[in-house]
């Protein structure tokens, strides 16, 4: 009897070993591309996955902190009857090893798409009923990151589906960065910090502007996904990231004044930043804003903490960002289509644990302007930001 007791504690905590994630994974929020925005279903293919890479290192990004390439919807095709995932080799005709090896050679990460449900959001194979064989497919493929989406999951209980592929990514024993794309339907923010390393807290961001033809703020556009996040910097840390999806940034008729607000806040927000435009054949702005490093500074900070509004005007906010060192940074943020003079009293402002005197430097213009014991009138262009950095005097 005793051995059986034994042999049933074995089982029992062979069962437990692999319900857990990853963990030292994504200790900073995940920075890279991901192909869907900008090539959807159609558009994806080996060749363009090989060229973003290229651009990725040839463009600067990689040097700015960027490291996944990541393939969305449609590389898949159907399984075989022992339930692996089939290649669609049209589109990926060396196969998704040799991809990934070239991604690597290049001294990125590589990143792949699934779904929890029977079908993806495209219509190809999901990983429902299948999770094991998916995991083991990946970790021999040597994949580095998981973006799994929620479509066609009729029925399915949301924290067992994820919960049952990150069991069986731990299980297959390569560390991979899991991005639960569940769309903030069941609040993951509240559960998931065990199961994912990030997890999306809204609908995917309009980038093409279906509904009204702008991406600023309508139903789906990023402002409106931005106010979503107010409140949920509690939930966020290292491992563990709130995901208010991707950057537009490149995408469409954002100006070069959204397109830096919009950048500014997902850094501010300690976002995941996915960029999802054509990195080969982006504009000289958009390439300067997606690789300003003192703002990159702020989203990749250490301490992992998400930033929050602390004073809010109507069409004028301001953010604050808690950094290493006590070093603060504040984000003015100008919604309306007219500029903004603002001046800045240091003492009447709300900012959180704020004490003695810092140097400014304006994380745009790379200028400082001084101290915190000088108040400074700015002005703030439409739809746009000016973004300080506060630093410590000691």
């Amino acid at each position: 009897m005793k051995t059986f007791y034994s042999l049933l504690t074995i089982l029992f905590l062979s069962s437990i070993s692999y319900a857990q994630k990853f963990e030292n994974l994504a200790l900073t929020p995940p920075m890279g591309w991901n192909s869907w925005n900008r090539f959807e279903c159609e558009g994806v293919n080996e060749t363009v996955i090989k060229e973003m890479a290229d651009a990725m290192v040839s463009k600067g990004l990689k040097d700015a902190g960027y490291e996944y390439i990541v393939i969305d919807d449609c590389w898949q095709i159907g399984r075989d009857k022992n339930g692996y995932i089939i290649i669609d080799k049209e589109k990926f005709p060396s196969g998704i090893k040799a991809l990934a090896d070239y991604i690597h050679s290049k001294g990125l990460k590589f990143g792949i798409y699934s779904d929890a449900g029977t079908k993806t959001c495209a219509g190809r194979p999901g990983s429902k009923d299948f999770e094991t064989q998916d995991a083991e497919t990946y970790a021999k493929w040597d994949v580095d990151y998981l973006k799994y989406d929620w479509c066609f999951t009729e029925g399915q209980d949301a924290k067992q589906s994820y919960r049952t592929m990150r069991d069986a990514l731990y299980k297959a024993g390569k560390p991979i960065v899991f991005s639960m794309c569940e769309w903030g339907t069941n609040k993951p923010w509240e559960w998931a910090q065990d199961v994912a390393h990030l997890y999306r807290t809204t609908l995917d961001i309009d980038m093409k502007g279906r509904f009204d033809g702008d991406i600023w703020g309508n139903q789906l556009g990023w402002t409106t996904i931005l106010d979503k996040q107010v409140g949920l910097e509690k939930y966020a840390g290292p491992g563990h990231w709130n995901d208010p999806d991707m950057l537009a940034v490149g995408n469409n008729h954002m100006t070069t004044n959204e397109a830096r607000a919009h950048f500014s806040m997902w850094c501010m927000l300690a976002a995941p930043l996915m960029a999802g435009n054509d990195l080969r054949s982006m504009t000289v702005n958009d390439q300067d804003i997606l690789t300003n490093k003192a703002l990159i500074a702020v989203n990749q900070d250490a301490l992992g903490k998400q930033g929050f509004k602390i004073e809010d005007f109507g069409h004028f906010e301001i953010w604050q960002k808690p950094l290493s060192n006590g070093d603060i940074a504040l984000c003015f943020f100008n919604r309306d289509t007219n500029n903004k003079k603002y001046k800045i009293d240091w003492e009447k402002i709300r900012i959180k644990d704020f004490s003695g005197e810092y140097t400014v430097q304006n994380l745009w213009n790379h200028k400082t302007i001084g101290t915190t014991e000088t108040t400074y009138l700015i002005d703030v262009p439409a739809r746009d930001v000016v973004v300080y950095r506060l630093t410590q005097n000691k």
